[in-house]
């Protein structure tokens, strides 16, 4: 006697929620389309993180060789339009001293950082939390985590689902190696021309072969630059005429 199969699981997914069927997604296609993402400020790379941009209410975590070395430039066309929108950019135990004038340079104002020097992986953690906590509804947070137990990270994870900015962690790239409950894990490196090499290893969608090579001239560097000197498809950066000439200290919260 023919026994029927059961149904399949995805036999009644458009009698689910609407809420519940737009967080479902298939391993073969890019998901987030139920998350809100802002743009990176690259283009290439939009078209390749899920949703078209960096994730709100998730982490982002970011692998690079050095601390300090591809972080702004990365990150600085997407956290200028964020803080042009309202919010604070929040850095927690950053490596360096934030470079005010270059920051400027990249249309981002003093007033819109909040700078929290803090040292110890504790300290970094229970700021990172703090700011979670409450909930902010604008700009960015982003968080130096050389190194963090995962039971800290998914910790941050959990919090970092009520938040409506995106949240980015900064690691060493031999942590790649390591499990991580972040939905978006990225490395990049720097590359010739003053363009930043890419590598999606984790994203909600199918796995991304190859590199992205992104042009990232710093925006002080390329006023300088002649159009032959500028690599290919790097356009001139914008100049903000909302960005003051004088430099003030960041906003220092000493933990």
């Amino acid at each position: 006697m023919h026994t029927p199969l059961p149904d399949s699981p995805l036999r009644g997914l458009n009698a689910l929620p609407p809420g519940v069927a737009a967080a479902l997604w298939r391993g073969d296609a890019l998901g987030g389309g139920d998350t809100r993402t802002v743009p990176s400020g690259h283009t290439a790379l939009d078209a390749a993180l899920p949703g078209g941009g960096w994730p709100c209410q998730a982490l982002t975590e970011i692998l690079s060789p050095q601390p300090a070395l591809c972080e702004w430039r990365l990150l600085g066309p997407g956290l200028r339009a964020l803080a042009g929108l309202g919010g604070p950019v929040v850095l927690v135990g950053p490596p360096r001293d934030p470079h005010l004038p270059g920051l400027l340079q990249a249309g981002l104002r003093a007033r819109d950082l909040v700078w929290i020097d803090a040292r110890t992986v504790a300290e970094r953690l229970w700021a990172a939390e703090q700011v979670l906590q409450s909930q902010p509804e604008g700009g960015a947070l982003l968080v130096w985590l050389p190194q963090a137990r995962a039971v800290a990270l998914r910790r941050l994870q959990v919090r970092a689902q009520t938040c409506a900015c995106p949240v980015f962690l900064f690691r060493p790239e031999s942590a790649a190696h390591e499990a991580s409950p972040a939905p978006l894990r990225v490395a990049v490196l720097p590359a010739a021309d003053w363009q930043l090499r890419v590598r999606l290893l984790k994203r909600r969608g199918p796995a991304l072969d190859g590199v992205l090579d992104l042009p990232a001239v710093p925006a002080g560097l390329a006023r300088l630059l002649t159009p032959r000197l500028l690599p290919a498809g790097a356009a001139s950066p914008e100049v903000n005429p909302h960005v003051q000439t004088l430099v003030r200290p960041a906003a220092r919260v000493h933990h």
